[in-house]
Order: C-alpha cells, then sequence, then structure tokens
C-alpha cells in the first residue's frame, strides 16, 4: 500500500510519489475504476490529479504491471486513452473487465467508482 510522509527521529523521510501512484493503482479491482484526483487526495496531495495523470502516462514503463485503464477523469471519462496505443485499446481492455464504455464515459461510473480513501483508509 502507498504510503505517505513519515516522520523517522525528527527526519522527514521523502517519498516516490510515482511509485506510490503505481501501487495505489495496481489495487483498483478488476472490473472498477477510480480517477486521478481521487488517487491525488488518497496520497495527501488533493491538488496533484494532474501530476497523477503523468504518472498514469508512464505507467507502460513499470514492472509489475499497472492496470491503467482503471484511472480515468473524476466525471468517468476515458482522457489517457491516447496513452494505450489505439483509439480503443483503453476502451477494450475495461470492456474485458466488464466495464461499460459509450461515447469515451464510464457507463453506471458511480457504481464503478473505487474511492481509495475509503477502500483502502487514510
Amino acid at each position: 500500500m502507498a504510503k505517505k510522509k513519515q516522520i523517522i527521529h525528527d527526519a522527514v523521510q521523502e517519498r516516490d510519489f510515482f511509485r506510490d501512484v503505481m501501487d495505489v493503482v495496481r489495487q483498483v479491482p478488476r472490473g472498477r475504476v477510480t480517477s486521478y484526483g481521487a488517487i491525488a487526495k488518497y496520497l495527501g496531495a488533493a491538488r496533484s490529479a494532474r501530476i497523477v495523470g503523468w504518472c498514469m502516462s508512464n505507467a507502460h514503463t513499470v514492472r509489475p504491471l499497472v492496470p491503467a485503464q482503471r484511472v480515468v477523469n473524476r466525471n468517468g471519462l476515458l482522457t489517457g486513452k491516447h496513452h494505450f496505443g489505439g483509439p480503443t485499446a483503453m476502451q477494450d481492455l475495461l470492456e474485458a473487465e466488464g466495464v461499460r464504455v459509450k461515447d469515451d464515459q464510464v457507463v453506471d461510473f458511480a457504481r464503478k467508482f473505487w474511492d481509495p480513501s475509503v477502500e483502502l483508509g487514510f
């Protein structure tokens, strides 16, 4: 699980935000989606949704694999789809997991939404 900064003997231990984002995304269950902002908020950086998006655009370089298709914008739109190698690749991956997509938007987004702050706790 991703960890926030920890104080160790009066010193701040820096965290690797990129790694923390990848750790959270790996915990999103198959058939569910989360948002850039929800990940940022969970990691204590609520105004850093764009940085989470940047991290996701580089997720293909990370091992073990990161299910980046499960991260969408706050309205359920597949805004990162151009990073998947084809115009429908992100949608295809989500639909293979049982997530319906119509016009680049997750159908029944509220029901499919997985909030790390709720599911993983603070």
